[in-house]
């Protein structure tokens, strides 16, 4: 396997809204909000869905580079409920192998309410539900001993300088993504940058991020060089965000 992915295995809800919807319930534009299960019915119940979509960061990740032709398998915690088993399905259509359990759990499947406003921003209402709830009960030890990269997407951390830090502790390659000024990939001594395309009909920013490391995994684990990667990165983020949703 090229990279297995660990990380929220969640239920990505997309609606378009208004910006008077934001304000009439006190949402952040271009944020993300933990909300209780409660909270998250609420909000729906006034919503038309556009779409459903088996996602969580990392797994949008992890079906990109499925997509380019990688072998790749994902770790999260669902529950055995309908959007549980539709989660698997999902993945599994998109070729990615799910090394997870999946058993009758208290807590719902986790699902997050992606709503995009006119201008393209995406303002995220996330209930984690049983996804918040893996531990090291759920991994097979052996399944990360098969992958050649394992891509975490948490690491308990509040602050950016917090991951430098961790970065800097484990002597590894450091890719910054920056928005609209590019990215930057830093390995020892040596710096390679990419500027971000431009003169694009963005459509919705979902899964820009998401993307990027899909084509830069694609490019490490398949020998490019680390501009190569940069510039493989910058291609898949620029297609994301020129339409709806977080899968290509």
């Amino acid at each position: 396997m090229n990279v297995l992915g660990i990380g929220n295995a969640i239920v990505d809800v997309v609606c378009k809204i208004n910006d008077e919807f934001l304000i009439e319930n006190e949402l952040t534009k271009s944020t993300m909000k933990l909300v209780d299960e409660n909270e998250f019915k609420k909000l729906l119940g006034n919503l038309k869905i556009e779409k459903t979509i088996s996602g969580g960061s990392v797994a949008n990740s992890i079906v990109g580079l499925s997509q380019l032709g990688n072998k790749v398998g994902f770790i999260g915690k669902v529950n055995k409920d309908d959007l549980g088993q539709k989660y698997v399905e999902g993945l599994i259509k998109e070729k990615v192998k799910f090394h997870c359990k999946v058993k009758t759990e208290t807590i719902p499947t986790g699902t997050c309410l992606i709503l995009i406003t006119p201008d393209s921003e995406r303002t995220m209402c996330t209930f984690l539900g049983t996804a918040g709830k893996i531990s090291e009960k759920d991994i097979d030890e052996k399944v990360i001993e098969q992958s050649e990269i394992t891509f975490l997407g948490l690491l308990n951390t509040k602050k950016f300088n917090d991951v430098i830090d961790f970065a800097k502790k484990t002597k590894k390659l450091i890719v910054i993504t920056r928005g609209k000024d590019g990215a930057i990939a830093i390995q020892n001594n040596n710096i390679e940058e990419c500027e971000a395309e431009k003169n694009l009909n963005i459509k919705d920013l979902t899964g820009a991020g998401d993307l990027f490391a899909s084509g830069f995994l694609h490019g490490f684990v398949n020998n490019l060089s680390l501009r190569e990667s940069l510039k493989k990165g910058t291609e898949l983020s620029s297609k994301i965000i020129q339409q709806v949703g977080a899968r290509i």
